[in-house]
């Protein structure tokens, strides 16, 4: 899942989490008066001082797969009130422009975990991004992320840029246009998704209508440089957003890093969650994935694949097998050893 980078964090950096006093019982210190003498020196080792994974699930959805995400949890509540609202009034959903598969006709789209669909993944990112700001809780942000301290144009920024939120067309023409202009892949847009969440989560902030662009800006900034293999450097972007200095970027990356704790990683499960809740998003919202017949051709590429796919799986469980049997001989060859002594 594109680059990773691993650091060792002390307790004092770690993912702030608001800890109760039954959570800090459940994660007892070991102090030095209840060790013995002829221990010599104790080194707390890491887990001992971390929190139960649990609590840790809970407080980062962006680093652990089991753990929901933020934007779908935001995005229930205007979910069951249009669904509340269509049954108040006897309406349907929406317009059945859905196509339906048949016993004649498959009906498939073309976006997959490992391929999804540019402009459909673009559409439901920025639609995310959308319920971030519109249910937000507060207005925490940070001077960095200010578009009013640190504009990204010349243009004078409305009175009340911290008070109107921004449309989901806004928000997606804005990352299309960056997308478009430094030719990024839809895999990006989702380790945007993730690493903007995993922002929030671990500055305590909150992303709203004044600082929502710089966000998204460093988001992709980061999310360029991680997965693709050639990465849009910042003057790049400097050639997009024309108004904008090098310097200013250099200084929202290195911010957003220190942020993160440099915690850049993104499992494979965590992407996996993160593209299917997008989908699930889409689905409540009536943003389908583009749907064209399954043709003879698409088919036999579909069987290749699916039949390339399980030889892998055969030569995996072969090879397990295999070190699983050398393994076996060995230990009986010790105990052999070990019975002729």
């Amino acid at each position: 899942m594109g680059g990773s980078v691993s650091c060792c964090i002390s307790p004092g950096e770690s993912p702030k989490v608001h800890r109760r006093d039954v959570e800090l019982e459940e994660c007892p210190i070991t102090t030095t008066e209840d060790l013995s003498e002829d221990t010599g020196t104790y080194l707390q080792h890491i887990s001992d001082r971390e929190l139960p994974d649990e609590l840790a699930q809970e407080a980062n959805p962006s680093d652990h797969p089991r753990a929901s995400t933020l934007f779908l949890n935001k995005s229930q509540t205007d979910v069951r009130e249009k669904r509340k609202s269509n049954y108040m009034n006897h309406m349907s959903p929406g317009l059945l422009t859905k196509k339906y598969s048949s016993c004649s006709t498959i009906f498939i789209d073309d976006s997959t975990v490992s391929q999804p669909n540019l402009k459909s993944t673009i559409k439901c990112v920025a639609l995310a991004i959308y319920y971030h700001i519109k249910n937000r809780d507060s207005n925490r942000s940070l001077d960095i992320f200010d578009e009013k301290q640190h504009p990204l144009s010349r243009e004078k920024v409305p009175d009340d840029y911290s008070v109107v939120d921004p449309e989901h067309k806004l928000i997606y023409r804005f990352i299309r246009t960056l997308f478009s202009s430094a030719q990024l892949t839809a895999e990006c847009a989702i380790v945007t998704l993730i690493y903007l969440e995993r922002l929030l989560t671990y500055a305590e902030m909150d992303i709203c209508p004044c600082n929502w662009k710089r966000i998204v800006l460093g988001a992709i900034l980061l999310a360029s440089k991680v997965w693709d293999d050639q990465a849009v450097w910042n003057v790049d972007y400097c050639q997009i957003l024309k108004d904008i200095t090098v310097e200013d970027m250099n200084e929202m990356e290195r911010h957003f890093l220190e942020l993160l704790q440099f915690n850049i990683n993104v499992p494979a499960s965590v992407y996996a969650k993160y593209y299917f809740d997008l989908r699930s998003l889409a689905d409540d919202n009536n943003l389908s994935f583009p749907l064209e017949p399954l043709s003879n051709k698409r088919a036999q590429k579909l069987e290749a694949i699916s039949r390339l796919c399980e030889d892998k799986f055969k030569d995996l469980s072969k090879a397990a097998m295999r070190r699983s049997i050398s393994v076996d001989n060995l230990v009986g060859i010790k105990n052999s050893q070990a019975v002729l002594s």
